[in-house]
């Protein structure tokens, strides 16, 4: 079989024969409604190492607090989901994920982006919305594919400016953190979105004084219309 998914019972004691399914490349271990909650994973076994010709990997919404080192043996894994366990650190094996794009990790416990996450140069999604991220490494500017970067319900009281080399940027959700000011770069990532129907910046819930003058005047117009109402609110 090339896909498996596993729920109920079975998760919370998977068998041993799923990790000789050696061919498997889409294994999905989530609970599928909330009557199977009780049913959730305490520990990613590390006879995932097994499964080496994974590309996709979902295992959120279980009681995860900690992933084996083995994970970074999935060197084709392209898309992993780790949303709403009880993570506080990622192994620092996940570097090795060179093929990983996908990475999903919002609603855990994370205090700080794990400067691993910045090894992984095919990253074009990243979600750790959530959490009680408090630093963001400078090392992110090494994340140059990235399209995608969530980081609503954090900790976050100011960005690095390397945050404004990310110019592949089309999405940056940053509300409800305790931002108040934003790098002076920040006009410079003219990818995204400033358009009224749908804003793919997002600073709502933060304690934001006032922008420095180049994130208005480095920007196309809509940042400067975008700034000015949300001045007046």
């Amino acid at each position: 079989k090339k896909k498996l998914k596993i729920s109920g019972r079975e998760l919370s004691s998977i068998p041993v024969q799923v990790f000789g399914l050696d061919e498997l490349q889409v294994l999905e271990m989530s609970p599928e409604r909330e009557s199977c909650l009780r049913y959730r994973m305490e520990l990613l076994p590390r006879e995932i190492s097994r499964l080496r010709n994974l590309t996709c990997l979902y295992v959120d919404s279980n009681n995860l607090k900690k992933i084996p080192a083995e994970i970074g043996t999935l060197s084709h894994l392209e898309r992993l989901t780790l949303s709403n366990n009880n993570l506080s650190s990622l192994p620092p094996e996940m570097g090795t994920l060179q093929r990983l794009h996908s990475l999903h990790l919002a609603n855990n416990s994370l205090t700080e982006l794990p400067a691993t996450l910045c090894q992984l140069r095919s990253l074009t999604f990243l979600d750790v919305s959530d959490n009680k991220i408090g630093t963001i490494p400078s090392t992110i500017r090494h994340l140059e594919k990235l399209e995608t970067l969530l980081l609503l319900f954090n900790s976050l009281e100011s960005l690095p400016e390397e945050v404004c080399l990310l110019r592949n940027l089309r999405t940056l959700w940053l509300g409800n953190n305790h931002l108040r000011s934003l790098p002076a770069s920040f006009g410079e990532l003219v990818n995204l979105d400033w358009g009224y129907n749908y804003c793919s910046c997002n600073f709502e819930g933060n304690p934001l004084e006032s922008p420095p003058p180049e994130v208005c005047s480095r920007g196309p117009e809509e940042i400067r219309d975008y700034f000015l109402s949300f001045r007046r609110t």
